[in-house]
């Protein structure tokens, strides 16, 4: 076997390697996880660190028992579900409506201050969350949005319009102008041309967006505490677990429910939309 061969095999059998050891480490936890979730208690304290599930102890209890209502003696996990989706929904829907204009703009038109307004975009993010979570708090409180689900929609939308508006910038930008001057000779006005040229063919990238901003609203804790902490009604599902977590007499079978119902709706609309994630982020990264 000459150099080239062994190195060729080598590499090979190496990236094998990296990629079970990479796959090993992400889906033993949540492997574990869902086992604990479908376990009684009592089995759970006889054999903890059995990773498969006979049938005769497979069960669903903890999940109802963390969909139920409060009540009924449950988690009251439903509610929170909900108030996640219509939190993380209007905060994805709201970003975007402002955030394609937006970078329409900064990449397209000419004027004063152009290039600092979009570094500026970016210099959001070298402050961390909890710089800015007080005096929102002082400002939310006096405009009586503090405790409302809107209120947190418009905190989520000032976490996320920055680098939405920045990514769609660097799509927009590797858009041929040819072709919007080309739709402009037709007779298209800016509006036609956003919406015929320019929203189509940045399709990958606003939906790379979207599921980048819902990612960010579903899982947000700090605000979502810091907002929603006196009105349980209206609590998130990272709040929810976070109870359960905090609750000494909550069974672990019933925390491990809460935290799939927390984590599979991610990992199924990232598996569900990986190629265009993939091809949005990546999208802006070359020109020419």
């Amino acid at each position: 076997m000459d150099r080239d061969r062994f190195e060729t095999v080598t590499l090979r059998w190496l990236r094998r390697a990296v990629i079970t050891a990479f796959l090993v480490i992400t889906l033993v936890p949540f492997w574990y996880m869902l086992v604990l979730s479908v376990r009684p208690i009592e089995q759970l304290l006889l054999h903890p660190g059995s990773l498969l599930v006979p049938l005769g102890e497979f069960t669903v209890a903890t999940y109802a028992e963390v969909l139920r209502a409060a009540d009924d003696g449950g988690q009251g996990f439903a509610t929170f579900i909900r108030n996640s989706g219509l939190v993380a929904l209007a905060a994805t829907a709201l970003t975007l409506v402002v955030a394609i204009p937006g970078a329409y703009a900064v990449s397209r038109l000419r004027f004063f201050g152009r290039r600092q307004v979009s570094a500026l975009f970016l210099a959001v993010y070298l402050f961390p969350s909890i710089v800015i979570a007080i005096p929102l708090f002082v400002v939310f409180t006096r405009a009586g949005l503090r405790g409302s689900l809107f209120g947190l929609v418009l905190v989520y939308i000032s976490q996320t319009l920055p680098v939405s508006v920045y990514m769609l910038k660097n799509y927009f930008e590797t858009i041929p102008i040819s072709l919007e001057e080309s739709a402009a000779i037709d007779g298209a006005g800016r509006l036609g041309i956003i919406r015929r040229v320019s929203l189509p063919l940045a399709a990958p990238s606003i939906m790379a967006v979207a599921l980048y901003d819902f990612m960010i609203a579903w899982n947000e804790y700090l605000f979502a505490l810091l907002f929603l902490v006196d009105k349980p009604d209206r609590w998130t599902v990272s709040l929810g677990l976070s109870l359960l977590a905090d609750g000494v007499e909550v069974p672990k079978t019933v925390l491990m429910a809460g935290s799939v119902i927390l984590t599979l709706p991610i990992v199924l609309l990232f598996f569900s939309g990986e190629r265009l994630l993939t091809e949005g982020l990546t999208s802006g990264a070359e020109k020419g």
